[in-house]
């Protein structure tokens, strides 16, 4: 394995629409803490420098209370609509513009994704081979560590393409496990109320 070295980009995707939420998704508390707190936390935690919230407008009102504190970049995409490849992209280019050596991809609607799996993603990830999680339904994605040369390929997706599509396509992605239900998300009040059950029961 070819160690990767340089700066790294932690980057939560936090711009959707929430539609099936009723809006609002990520200010919902979760806990005793906004549900989209939970995965900038672990971002934090993973010491990789300032994290970049990609966010609709407005901004949830975690992300603005996390910018307040400096706790995060914001980073604003205004077209939310054109779907997660627009967030993706945004994170890609700000990877860029930071000549960072890695991009790491989460979602700020996963409040239960460990720091473990986002140190082993870090640090398998290689030139030409990115490493992703495995979802319950067999297919790779987010969060996912994406080399350098990946960028350029990231920062073009538009439409329904999203960082999920080109791992798809690439031919070498290394696959970091999860524990059982890290991957659980939550898009709507039941499947939060379901992630606040699982939360008491630990």
């Amino acid at each position: 394995m070819t160690v990767m070295h340089g700066p790294v980009t932690i980057a939560l995707l936090a711009a959707g629409l929430s539609t099936r939420f009723g809006g609002d998704k990520l200010d919902a508390m979760l806990g005793g803490k906004p549900l989209g707190a939970w995965a900038l936390d672990t971002a934090i935690s993973v010491q990789c420098g300032t994290p970049v919230l990609v966010t609709g407008t407005p901004s949830p009102r975690f992300a603005e209370a996390a910018l307040a504190a400096e706790m995060v970049e914001l980073a604003i995409n205004p077209d939310p609509m054109a779907g997660l490849s627009s967030s993706v992209a945004i994170a890609a280019r700000i990877a860029q513009q930071r000549r960072s050596s890695t991009l790491l991809l989460m979602l700020a609607d996963m409040p239960f994704v460990r720091i473990e799996t986002l140190r082993a993603l870090i640090e398998q990830v290689e030139p030409g081979r990115p490493a992703a999680v495995l979802h319950a339904d067999g297919r790779k994605g987010i969060p996912a560590c994406f080399p350098a040369d990946y960028f350029g390929a990231l920062a073009a997706l538009t439409g329904d393409r999203g960082a999920s599509a080109l791992l798809r396509s690439a031919q070498n992605v290394t696959i970091v496990e999860t524990a059982t239900d890290e991957l659980s998300d939550a898009d709507t009040p039941e499947e939060l109320a379901i992630l606040a059950k699982r939360l008491m029961s630990r």
